[in-house]
Order: C-alpha cells, then sequence, then structure tokens
C-alpha cells in the first residue's frame, strides 16, 4: 500500500510540472506568432511558475472533497477554481506591467482580474484532468484488488479442498459410515453420507470470491464439525455463539474453514481427551467479530501473530484475502485462551444482506 502510494505522488508531479511545462511551450509559440520582445519569455516563465505552485493546493483539497456528495463536491470545485484563477490572473497581470512593461501600471486595479475567465478555463481544465486522472486510477486500483482478491480466494479453496480432501480425511470418514452400517445403525450412516456429501457440495460450488451471509457459512462449519464428530465422537465438543441479527451479516465465503481446521488439528487430535472448539459472532459498532476459539495446548503469540513460521492451515491465506477483500479495514488477531487454547479473532466490516423487501 505505501508503495502503491508513493507511485501515486510521484506520478502526480510528473504529470503535473509537464502540464505546465506543456502551456509554458504553447503559450511561447503563440509568442513567436505575435512577434513579442524576449522580455515576454520571462513573463510567461514566471506566469507558469505561479500556476504551478497556485495549483498545488487544488491537490489536497480535492482530496478532501473526493468522498463528499456531488453537488457539493462540484460546487466546490467550482469555487476554488475562481478563486485560484483570479489569484493567479492578478499576479500574471502584475507580471506583465512590471516586467514587460517595465512598470506601465493600468488606471484601473480591476484590470489585474480583467483575464479571469481565461484563467478559469485553465483552472477548470486542471481540475478535470486531476479528477479523471485520480478516477482512472481509483479503477485500476479496485480492479488490481478484485484480481487479487480472486487470486487468494481460488487459492484458498484450492488449500481447502487439498487439506479437506485428501485420501486420509475421506478415509477416516468413509471408514466411520462403514462403522455405522455394520453396527447396523444405517440412519446414521444415511445422515452421515448426506451430510458428506452437502459439505463437498458447499465446498465445490460455492465461489470463495463471493461473500455470503453468516448463516451459510455456520451450516457449512456444522457439516464439517458434524463429520469429525464421528472420528472424535465425545472428545470432540463444539459451540455456537452467534448475536441475534448476524446471521445476515456477509463473510467472505469458506472464511471460518481453515480456522476450524486448525483448532481440530491443534487442539482436538492431539490431545487425549480432545477439546472443545467455541465459534463466536457479534456486531461491534459497525463491524463484525468473529471468533473461533478452542482449549487446547495454544501456541507462542507476539504482537497477535504467531512466532513462528507454523501458524497453522490456511491461516496467512486467511490474513492475505482479508487485505485483499477489505484492503487496511479489518483485523486478525491470535489471542490466549483462558485458561488454555487459542483464540483467533476477525473483525470485518459489518454488512446485511438485503433483503428481497428491500430490493422492491
Amino acid at each position: 500500500m505505501y508503495k502503491a502510494f508513493e507511485d501515486r505522488n510521484r506520478q502526480f508531479w510528473i504529470v503535473h510540472t509537464l502540464g505546465w511545462l506543456g502551456f509554458t511551450i504553447v503559450n511561447y509559440l503563440n509568442s513567436l506568432v505575435l512577434e513579442t520582445r524576449d522580455a515576454y519569455l520571462v513573463v510567461l516563465a514566471l506566469d507558469s511558475y505561479i500556476g504551478w505552485l497556485i495549483t498545488i493546493p487544488l491537490r489536497y483539497a480535492y482530496q478532501k472533497v473526493w468522498h463528499w456528495e456531488p453537488w457539493k463536491m462540484v460546487l466546490t470545485v467550482l469555487t476554488l477554481a475562481i478563486v485560484t484563477a483570479a489569484i493567479w490572473t492578478a499576479v500574471r497581470n502584475f507580471n506583465y506591467w512590471e516586467i514587460y512593461r517595465h512598470g506601465a501600471r493600468p488606471d484601473d486595479w480591476l484590470k489585474y482580474v480583467r483575464d479571469t475567465p481565461f484563467a478559469f478555463y485553465v483552472m477548470l481544465s486542471w481540475s478535470g484532468l486531476y479528477f479523471g486522472i485520480k478516477y482512472y486510477q481509483t479503477l485500476q486500483l479496485e480492479k488490481q484488488k478484485l484480481l487479487t482478491a480472486m487470486n487468494k480466494a481460488h487459492e484458498a479453496q484450492l488449500k481447502m479442498l487439498r487439506y479437506q480432501l485428501n485420501p486420509h480425511f475421506l478415509f477416516n470418514t468413509l471408514n466411520a459410515i462403514s462403522t455405522l452400517v455394520l453396527i447396523n445403525e444405517s440412519d446414521t450412516a444415511n445422515k452421515m453420507v448426506t451430510r458428506l456429501s452437502d459439505f463437498l457440495r458447499y465446498s465445490l460450488y460455492k465461489d470463495p470470491i463471493n461473500k455470503v451471509p453468516l448463516e451459510q457459512e455456520v451450516y457449512a462449519a456444522r457439516l464439517y464439525l458434524e463429520i469429525e464428530k464421528v472420528r472424535f465422537s465425545e472428545r470432540l465438543s463444539v459451540v455456537f455463539d452467534l448475536e441475534e441479527g448476524t446471521e445476515q451479516a456477509l463473510v467472505p465465503s469458506l472464511i471460518l474453514q481453515p480456522l476450524i481446521e486448525n483448532a481440530i488439528k491443534y487442539a482436538v487430535a492431539s490431545q487425549i481427551d480432545g477439546g472443545k472448539i467455541a465459534i463466536t459472532a457479534k456486531k461491534f459498532g459497525h463491524d463484525l467479530l468473529l471468533e473461533v476459539a478452542d482449549n487446547g495446548p495454544g501456541m507462542v503469540i507476539t504482537d497477535g501473530l504467531p512466532k513462528s513460521n507454523d501458524s497453522g492451515v490456511g491461516l496467512v491465506n486467511t490474513k492475505e484475502r482479508l487485505s485483499a477483500l477489505y484492503d487496511n479495514n479489518f483485523a486478525l488477531v491470535l489471542t490466549h485462551n483462558q485458561p488454555s487454547g487459542l483464540k483467533v479473532n476477525i473483525r470485518i466490516p459489518l454488512q446485511l444482506e438485503k433483503t428481497e423487501q428491500e430490493h422492491a
């Protein structure tokens, strides 16, 4: 992000300088046609330099109004363009009379701003170019972010499938189903086959680039955990705590999956007595807070991140996905659970799914 800011800043100064240099060249060529004296070149250079200086504050002013309502932004731009044009015209005419005319001042001071309409046209053109270039850069940045998010999302999906659809996972699941059949638990076996089928369907057909209601993610998490519960039986305990109103909050699809996998691997499978996983969702102002906690052995944490590179399945990828989707408006932090274990906390903007009534 810092590099992108530096690139845009450098591009501004290059385009800004080249623009005023072009203004100087065009007016100099025009002066050759009119056969003006050599002193006019000095005046023209000063005019362009003052124009170069006086339009710099416009950049910072326009950055402030970029997100304003259209009518406020247009009104502000017109006002600033007129004021800047009047100041620039006064300085240009002062240079003209003091340097080119050797102090032959006009009779009326209003003549110092007589060319304001022309200057207003120049300032308005500068403003139009600024907003046009900035809009183009914004579109390119959003396009780049979308492409990055798509790449990370598909990478996350492939990673999930790599860990989920491996022979060990399928063997354990199918072996559990086979065992249920052998002990005449046909109904339970059928339910397990249905859950496995639903889970695989969700994993394969749900596009990770799209945001889905939290209740759908919880549904997929329940399918996966019910399958794992056959492996671990009473060793696996799961608790869902969803604050009312969070079910329709939009979250990146498959965002909980790698976090639950980490908890299974490091907190449940690694302990003789198994473990407990708690999945929590709640609203905090304009944000949605998600938490996956376990009571396993935990890990060493430094500044909210794992101290070692072994951060668990998909944790780094999850952070990269969130960064691509939400820019800097998110947080992923690891904390110690009490009395033991690990918490993975995610904060993202709260976006609610629109109902059919709202669409109507």
